[in-house]
């Protein structure tokens, strides 16, 4: 790794920049009608409510990458986990060995807590982070199915008895 890399934990300074890191991203995964957050919410419900933790990885105090995550948790093992929602690395700065130490980061700090498992999605299509995440050792987990409820239907669903 170069001299001038760093991680940190993100701080309600950062609303402006994470939304702009939320906004390439969106971008790159071709989902730019989704984005609806704003520095407001993001400093509201990340820094204040403290719903989900950021961290930002810099090279010479330039962010290059960002891990949104918070923690969930496993009935079977009776403890923690850290669920990644978001990790995204600007394109000039990628299979450099950044997202290995985000990662490794993320790990220990899974391992600090006493968590048993640290967990993410992927898009399908995204071949080249798949392929990155199974050598990190990771493995996918096909025999389960994403479901989500939002909108007018989490609406409608909290109305009824």
């Amino acid at each position: 790794m170069e001299n001038g890399f760093k991680i940190r934990f993100a701080t309600e300074k950062d609303a402006s920049l994470l939304l702009e890191l939320i906004k390439e991203l969106a971008k790159y995964e071709k989902l730019t009608d989704e984005v609806t957050a704003s520095e407001k919410t993001l400093a509201e419900t990340i820094f204040k409510k403290k719903y989900a933790e950021v961290i930002i990885a810099e090279l010479n105090e330039e962010p290059i990458r960002f891990a949104l995550f918070f923690h969930n948790f496993s009935t079977f093992l009776g403890k923690p986990g850290i669920y990644i929602e978001d990790l995204y690395i600007k394109e000039r700065f990628r299979c450099k060995g950044y997202g290995k130490q985000i990662f490794s980061f993320l790990a220990n700090l899974a391992v600090e807590r006493k968590c048993g498992r640290l967990e993410w999605w992927v898009l399908d299509w995204n071949v080249d982070a798949i392929n990155f995440y199974k050598s990190l050792g990771a493995r996918a987990m096909y025999e389960w199915t994403v479901f989500r409820i939002s909108g007018s239907e989490l609406q409608n669903l909290s109305k009824t008895n």
